[in-house]
């Protein structure tokens, strides 16, 4: 064998060899990789802050939940139910792990679980104030289901105890971080058509029968604490105003068994302070969804204003043409971003606070056929 021989032989074996020892450095490089990517994930997961949602009812479960799979800086970490048969869809579905499912009884022990950052309150009316406040208790953020309460007293127990706690609490206004409403917002508040001369809003549809929205109890009221908080809202947003006085009348009972306890419609008119009248209605037994305002210079409305999704708006200009968004998941991640930057919520317990003192103020105005002046 010639040298050169020698030395392509030596070569090869000398290659061989050292691939050979690659061998188990790449397979443990590879599992670095594979540890550094755990990390990574759980590092990500970390970085969202956990909520739990309490109540599982249809909107925790056709929107919330839903909406959870699509934020950025949020997730869904556990539930609380009083009802044990949904544990099994929402822990399979959503692969909630057994230490974040709690029930109405084990619910005060969530302070112990680090995974759960935020509590989501999704209960009857006359529920929210209760799990708010135990929420805080618990050293919880709190998004509370709007209304925020049935009454005012319920709503500055809420706030009083979640700045006792040094926890933020927010109102799910969705429509806060929708654009199709703060392009209303932007065209009232900044007059981009001038003053507006005259406002108005409806928001109602057919309720079904048997639910606690129709029930006195757990509602604190019909139509009004539903869907005419989102008309009072759009009110206040669109014009950057307050309101200082309220009529109200009640609408035609037509179907008495339904609405026993609770106002089968109304219609209020709010008067602001330039003197500016807006008109508002809310049904459970009609539809209609606008909010509309005349101004100076032309009419900027919208024609599906309160709506999960579909939108629908126009100004002078033209046809608004806005992408729709998952309305809860930018609610959620807005909400989520306040916590982390220690800033101030949009949606404020006391913006839920004032709302709740507008419902009480028409509904006073409804039973009592007076103007009344709110404080």
């Amino acid at each position: 064998m010639d040298y050169m021989q020698k030395r392509s032989r030596r070569k090869f074996i000398y290659n061989l060899g050292m691939a050979g020892l690659g061998i188990p450095f790449l397979s443990a490089a590879a599992n670095c990789d594979n540890e550094s990517s755990k990390q990574q994930t759980m590092q990500s997961k970390k970085a969202k802050l956990g909520i739990a949602l309490v109540g599982l009812g249809g909107y925790a479960g056709g929107q919330l939940a839903p909406a959870l799979q699509q934020t950025e800086h949020c997730y869904l970490a556990g539930i609380v139910t009083g009802t044990p048969s949904k544990i099994p869809v929402w822990k399979e579905k959503y692969n909630i792990p057994d230490k974040n499912i709690y029930n109405y009884d084990n619910y005060d022990s969530i302070k112990d679980n680090p995974d759960i950052d935020i509590i989501y309150v999704v209960l009857p009316n006359n529920m929210h104030a209760e799990y708010t406040i135990r929420a805080a208790g618990a050293g919880k953020h709190v998004i509370c289901e709007k209304p925020m309460a049935i009454t005012v007293e319920d709503c500055d127990r809420m706030i009083a105890a979640c700045n006792k706690a040094n926890v933020h609490l927010s109102i799910g206004y969705r429509l806060h971080f929708e654009p199709y409403n703060l392009e209303m917002v932007r065209c009232g508040t900044k007059k981009i058509y001038g003053e507006i001369k005259k406002l108005g809003g409806g928001f109602g549809f057919v309720a079904r029968p048997s639910q606690w929205r129709l029930t006195q109890k757990y509602a604190g009221g019909g139509p009004l604490m539903d869907l005419g908080i989102y008309v009072i809202q759009g009110m206040c947003y669109t014009t950057g105003m307050l309101p200082i006085a309220v009529t109200a009348q009640e609408g035609t009972k037509t179907d008495f068994e339904r609405f026993k306890e609770v106002e089968q419609s109304l219609t209020w008119q709010f008067e602001f302070p330039n003197g500016l009248i807006a008109e508002g209605k809310t049904s459970y037994n009609d539809s209609h969804n606008f909010l509309h305002a005349e101004a100076e210079q032309g009419v900027f409305e919208l024609t599906s204003a309160y709506n999960y999704t579909g939108q629908r708006g126009s100004t002078p200009a033209g046809v608004m043409n806005f992408p729709h968004i998952n309305q809860q998941a930018k609610q959620m991640d807005g909400i989520a971003m306040a916590i982390r930057n220690n800033k101030k919520s949009i949606v404020p317990g006391e913006m839920g606070k004032r709302d709740v003192n507008y419902l009480q103020a028409v509904y006073e105005a409804m039973r009592t056929g007076k103007k009344i002046e709110i404080k």
